[in-house]
């Protein structure tokens, strides 16, 4: 499995080509695709990141859902339309389409955000908004993980 981890604030090119971190190009090494499948996050201003593997997992759990089920349609609308499958160059860079960088506010700096089997590319200054409101958030809710159930 691969895991996403830590954060990177990388710098994107006037072409709009940025360099993935290269614990995240590690991840994906031993991935049947050379890259990484982007989305605009639908919980965020931000593009979702994750494996051609992890979305083959996310194909299989929509086929759970009805066949005729709305959400599905908004779903798949947004996971799989949506997706774009990026390889990395020589150098280990993407090119992040216009649109994505739009829905994110994303101009100049992008940062790269573990999530375990994921990763989130956000804005610097939304990041850590958001970093800020989820940190206030768990204070209040103590989460507890169980491990090893």
């Amino acid at each position: 499995m691969s895991l996403f981890l830590s954060s990177y604030e990388n710098r994107l090119d006037t072409k709009g080509r940025v360099s993935v971190p290269a614990s995240f190009r590690a991840s994906v090494a031993n991935e049947k695709f050379a890259g990484v499948v982007l989305f605009r996050s639908f919980t965020h201003n931000c593009i979702e990141g994750m494996t051609m593997s992890r979305m083959e997992q996310m194909a299989a759990a929509t086929d759970k859902m009805g066949v005729f089920d709305s959400d599905l349609d908004d779903l798949t609308a947004m996971l799989f339309a949506d997706a774009r499958e990026l390889a990395f160059d020589v150098t280990g860079r993407i090119v992040i389409p216009a649109d994505m960088l739009k829905h994110a506010g994303i101009s100049g700096t992008a940062v790269f955000v573990g999530r375990g089997n994921s990763f989130q590319i956000w804005a610097p200054d939304a990041f850590r908004a958001a970093q800020e409101q989820a940190l206030n958030n768990l204070r209040g809710a103590r989460p507890n993980l169980k491990i090893g159930e």
